[in-house]
């Protein structure tokens, strides 16, 4: 279970009940205990091939049967690509706003939004219909607090409309032995200041014996020397670890977006002046390919 469905449990008990809906195969008495840890009163489940093997569309179509049938306050969903298309449709069929990449909510159902890169903060509010709100990943701090986490099964029919896209296949990405990257408690990011594919060695390397997971800035991404589903910012991956090592990162606003609410934040950059530094708890000037290695070598110690 992704850790932003425990974050929006944890929201949606500041607003009132929580209820969770699983859709898809998968579930157990482990994801019904763990739901319930974290307030879920009610488990609407829609487990059937119906809902599974389509794309997207059938989703939207249960939620809309559930905000007919059960008239919540709102709608909470997770600001994934997947789940932001699934916000749009379910706000179409219910006549209702959306409002998306929210960092918090509070009384009132207002909403707190990062925009522009986060260079700006602005409070939003729903006015008409159920609000349907998106919120973006590591946003709030995960608290566990026990519900009842009665299930209920779902009985609804989906459309020929929503049945237009088919899942035809699934195939399990090797993901190795690090931690998925906007779950991990340490994060190690690389940016333009590496210099070249080869040298992300020295950035897995550190990771590795941090049991890090591994990140990289959009320069990096763009130059074709990481993957990109390991961009870090405000168009990639939105971390709030525990410690984010940011190595030749200059610290574009782009990319502060999407890292700026990690707990601790060292920087490393050969030039002073570098903006990661005004936002980094630590800093080390100086050149990466000499500071990492040695760094990975005294973690390497105390181990």
């Amino acid at each position: 279970m992704k850790k932003v469905t425990l974050e929006l449990l944890t929201l949606a008990r500041r607003l009132g009940t929580p209820s969770a809906v699983w859709t898809g195969a998968g579930y157990s008495p482990q994801a019904q205990a763990r739901l319930a840890e974290y307030g879920a009163e009610k488990i609407y489940l829609a487990d059937s091939a119906e809902v599974a093997d389509y794309v997207v569309a059938p989703k939207a179509e249960l939620l809309a049967h559930l905000v007919a049938e059960k008239s919540p306050v709102a709608v909470l969903v997770a600001a994934t690509a997947e789940a932001k298309e699934i916000a749009g449709r379910l706000a179409i069929k219910t006549d209702s706003g959306v409002l998306t990449d929210v960092v918090g909510i509070e009384d009132g159902l207002v909403a707190d939004q990062s925009i522009f890169g986060g260079g700006v903060n602005v409070r939003s509010r729903v006015t008409k219909g159920i609000p349907i709100i998106a919120v973006r990943p590591n946003a709030t701090p995960v608290e566990a607090s026990t519900g009842a986490g009665t299930e209920e099964q779902v009985s609804f029919t989906v459309s020929d409309a929503a049945k237009s896209a088919r899942i035809v296949e699934r195939v399990k990405e090797d993901k190795g032995a690090r931690p998925e990257l906007t779950e991990a408690a340490i994060v190690v990011s690389g940016g333009r200041g590496v210099g070249s594919a080869e040298n992300f060695s020295i950035i897995e390397e550190l990771a590795d014996s941090l049991g890090a997971a591994v990140g990289a800035s959009r320069a990096a991404t763009d130059a074709g020397w990481y993957p990109h589903q390991f961009q870090v910012g405000q168009t990639g991956k939105t971390v709030s670890p525990q410690l984010y090592i940011a190595a030749g990162i200059s610290g574009a606003i782009q990319h502060r977006a999407g890292m700026q609410t990690a707990k601790t934040i060292l920087a490393i950059n050969k030039d002073p002046e570098a903006p990661i530094f005004e936002l980094a708890d630590f800093g080390v000037v100086g050149d990466l390919h000499q500071i990492v290695p040695q760094l990975t070598q005294e973690v390497g110690k105390r181990k």
